[in-house]
């Protein structure tokens, strides 16, 4: 292994293999594990569980995203914005690259299981093979529905953090992956119209590229009404307080004006805009919700 590493040092550098683990997606992914850790006990975060659990499901995230380098390296060559990614340009090699991820893995299983629970571990391993492997090996050529049937594993981490804490299932995490789950495809499906003619190129089987751009929004639109719905669910079981509610019912109205711009094709570049501004309303969603929760544990 390590001979395949140094085979390719005189091309890599570590900002190569740090591009590997996708670190804007993993960031915003441990974002939502480190509220669903939060908003798991009223009680403090031990440090170890708070440090070394969000390590190591990083770092099984970052193992999943390099084999996703690897898987799709050919698609990676005919986009615009995936086209200089370290595998695709050839500073790292397919091989090293799957070391790399073996290894990532590995560490971050070590320490799930040494620092969490045993739970916490096995989902994060569940979620690791659920992106990589079923997804990115499979359901991303097989249908246009990769999207929603693979963003299972892309909506586990504020479940992760929430088992890594507990060490159980409940309803309450499995809300905050419904929430994710129904974000997921307008998400996408913005970036897949904003990117449409790549995909086709590629070959990939996205919404746009199967069915057209008007049925796609349609369906962005219906799925940012799903989503609306869900994201008021917290404050429906009494999980959050007014805080989130209002924070939900602005963050929400304001995609649903994306997603009707959208489908209304009424402003340039609405497409890009909506993706863009998906990533924030997550964000500042997730951020509401452990601000609400500190709220009223002080009330």
């Amino acid at each position: 292994m390590a001979t395949m590493l140094r085979a390719h040092s005189e091309h890599a550098s570590w900002r190569d293999y740090l591009e590997l683990t996708k670190p804007r997606v993993v960031m915003l992914m441990l974002i939502t594990s480190l509220v669903g850790m939060f908003l798991a006990t009223r009680a403090g975060v031990p440090w170890t569980v708070l440090l070394f659990g969000n390590l190591g499901i990083g770092l099984c995230a970052g193992a999943a995203a390099a084999v996703n380098h690897v898987v799709d390296r050919r698609i990676d060559s005919i986009m615009a914005r995936t086209h200089k990614r370290p595998v695709t340009a050839g500073r790292v090699s397919p091989a090293a690259a799957l070391v790399f991820a073996l290894l990532l893995a590995i560490a971050g299983m070590s320490l799930l299981l040494v620092f969490t629970n045993e739970l916490a571990a096995w989902l994060t391993l569940a979620s690791l093979l659920g992106y990589a492997v079923i997804y990115t090996g499979f359901l991303k050529r097989a249908t246009p529905q990769n999207i929603v049937i693979g963003g299972l594993a892309g909506a586990a981490p504020p479940l992760l953090g929430w088992v890594a804490v507990t060490g159980h299932l409940s309803a309450e995490p499995l809300l905050l992956v419904l929430i994710i789950f129904a974000w997921t495809p307008p998400h996408f499906w913005a970036l897949a119209i904003h990117r449409k003619a790549e995909y086709a190129k590629a070959d990939i089987p996205m919404l746009p590229v199967t069915h057209g751009e008007h049925y796609t929004k349609v369906h962005i639109l219906l799925y940012t009404l799903v989503m609306f719905a869900v994201t008021l669910l917290p404050y429906a079981i009494h999980m959050s307080g007014p805080l989130y509610l209002v924070c939900a019912l602005l963050l929400g109205s304001r995609f649903l004006h994306w997603a009707w711009v959208l489908y209304r094709d009424s402003k340039p570049h609405a497409a890009i805009n909506t993706f863009k501004y998906s990533i924030w309303y997550l964000f500042l969603l997730f951020i509401a919700l452990l601000a609400d929760h500190y709220l009223l544990l002080n009330i």
